[in-house]
């Protein structure tokens, strides 16, 4: 199985049938419009606009499941998106990244890579206190909250997973290297 086995819905109608992203590298991100974390959008742009002709894309994965802080409607969402941070990249039908109702792309990236990168002692004890206030986060490789990231190399595999802590400018050299 791969990433590549999987269709997700749209945020208006249809669905995307991941193999279409065959050969692009990807970043994969749960998202909330109303999270501290939310200003990463603004880094996530940036990186959509330095790569998207090289082969790169950002799927964006509304989540409301931590703290309801991403409530709206998808189409709300997107607006906020394009209004306040200015957003190319589209955002994909709002899912469960966890529990009964997680979405099996999410089943599937968790299972890939367990361990979340969190750097510097500041971000590891955030995510200490994140990690006691997330109701959703049952299973030890459970996604503990908004903006964790996982990045696909273009043959489809999930090459690491980063804390909401890791901002998105900051894996720009992963990136770059896996554009080639």
């Amino acid at each position: 199985m791969s990433i590549y086995d999987f269709k997700v819905k749209k945020r208006k109608e249809g669905e995307l049938d991941l193999a279409e992203l065959k050969g692009k590298v990807l970043l994969i991100v749960n998202t909330a419009t109303g999270c501290g974390f939310t200003p990463q959008y603004e880094g996530l742009e940036k990186l959509y606009e330095k790569y998207h002709d090289k082969g790169f894309e950002v799927l964006d994965f509304p989540c409301n499941q931590f703290g309801n802080q991403a409530p709206g409607s998808d189409t709300e969402i997107h607006e906020f998106c394009t209004a306040r941070y200015k957003t190319q990249f589209d955002q994909l039908a709002k899912i469960d990244v966890n529990g009964e109702n997680e979405s099996p792309v999410y089943s599937f990236l968790k299972d890939q890579v367990t361990e979340e990168e969190v750097q510097g002692l500041k971000n590891k004890m955030a995510m200490k206190a994140i990690s006691k206030i997330s109701s959703s986060t049952k299973k030890e490789n459970d996604i503990k909250w908004n903006f964790t990231k996982f990045l696909v190399d273009r043959q489809g595999n999930v090459v690491k997973r980063y804390a909401p802590t890791h901002d998105p400018e900051s894996i720009e050299s992963e990136i770059a290297a896996l554009i080639g």
